[in-house]
């Protein structure tokens, strides 16, 4: 019988002395990088070569316990299919990926029930942190992240007084920007299609329609309240064309300016000739559609991935104070508004 290899588990497998042997580095330094806690770039470097060299294999069980830590980050969202939250979704995954960890995703359908037992169960440990976007803030969300034994990042507006990391951007003001360019295309009835009024982007969003339309002299009795997808968004259009003629639509989102271009196209109008059309998020669909969608973009990507980092940061320093990280907004003009194809 051959003489068991030194390092190797008793039944043969390789162990994070087996790697750090062949990394030629200390066994503390391999197990850093093993748990992806980090270390130098070369360091790094070679604990994954040589932990692939030996067929390493992390007894994920036995690592947990004794890090406490399981390797899972969490990422709760209203609704996975919206594709503004498939954007955010594939930059935190990448970010999370990096560092060695994997992403589990919840689909909340914006219940804040659904959210706070969610962020309750952070008590259980069962990830090593936690990113969520809701569209309503409670007092119950805000107790619960508060509480939480591990790091919650929040994607959207916390109060200020929060002292949770948080990245947000700013769509009151990207709604002024809709307005601006349409009222500059020579645009006068500028109507607006939004979702629920108790939501956290629905408040904002309207606040910045309405300020943009006073401040350019107009009115702002065209506006539909629904809720953040296709269907509202179509069926919010509908309601606004059987009372109103407007020469420009603005949509709270891509979902809602969808539907809103395919009522305006089966009752007839012409876009943008007749009536020029912008939505919000600047996702996939506002380039997919015919013509595209004229679209507030929000740095759906962007924000997703400094979320990632804040929360990778607060993992590897719980001392670091509460940070605030804004993505300003911006227009991405497309044949919807009369800009180009």
């Amino acid at each position: 019988m051959g003489r068991k290899r030194l390092h190797d588990a008793a039944d043969g497998r390789p162990t994070v002395h087996t790697v750090a042997a062949r990394a030629g580095v200390s066994i503390a330094s391999a197990s850093r990088v093993l748990n992806g806690v980090g270390g130098s770039a070369e360091t790094v470097r070679r604990v994954r070569e040589a932990a692939a060299a030996v067929g390493y294999v992390p007894n994920a069980i036995a690592r947990s316990l004794q890090s406490q830590r399981t390797g899972l980050i969490a990422f709760a969202v209203e609704d996975i299919g919206n594709p503004v939250y498939v954007a955010m979704m594939r930059a935190i995954e990448a970010v999370v990926a990096e560092s060695g960890r994997q992403l589990l995703v919840h689909a909340t359908s914006g219940q804040v029930a659904s959210e706070t037992a969610l962020l309750r169960r952070l008590a259980h440990r069962y990830v090593d942190g936690m990113i969520i976007s809701p569209i309503r803030v409670t007092d119950s969300h805000v107790e619960a992240m508060t509480a939480s034994p591990v790091p919650v990042v929040v994607i959207g507006q916390l109060p200020d007084a929060v002292p949770v990391d948080n990245v947000r951007t700013d769509s009151r003001t990207g709604a002024g920007l809709a307005v601006d360019h349409l009222v500059a295309g020579g645009r006068t009835r500028v109507a607006f299609l939004n979702g629920p009024l108790d939501t956290v982007p629905g408040v904002a969003r309207d606040a910045g329609f309405r300020a943009a339309v006073a401040r350019h002299g107009m009115s702002a009795d065209l506006i539909e309240v629904g809720d953040f997808q296709y269907a509202a968004g179509r069926a919010a259009a509908e309601r606004l064309l059987a009372r109103s003629r407007p020469d420009a639509i603005v949509c709270a989102n891509d979902l809602i300016a969808v539907g809103a271009l395919h009522a305006l196209l089966v009752s007839g109008l012409r876009v943008p000739e007749d009536v020029a059309l912008v939505g919000m998020d600047d996702t996939e669909l506002a380039q997919m559609s015919y013509p595209q969608i004229s679209s507030v973009s929000l740095g759906s990507e962007i924000r997703g991935r400094l979320a990632a980092q804040l929360l990778l940061d607060r993992i590897a320093d719980a001392g670091l104070p509460p940070r605030r990280e804004q993505v300003p907004p911006s227009l991405v003009i497309r044949a919807s508004s009369g800009g180009g194809a």
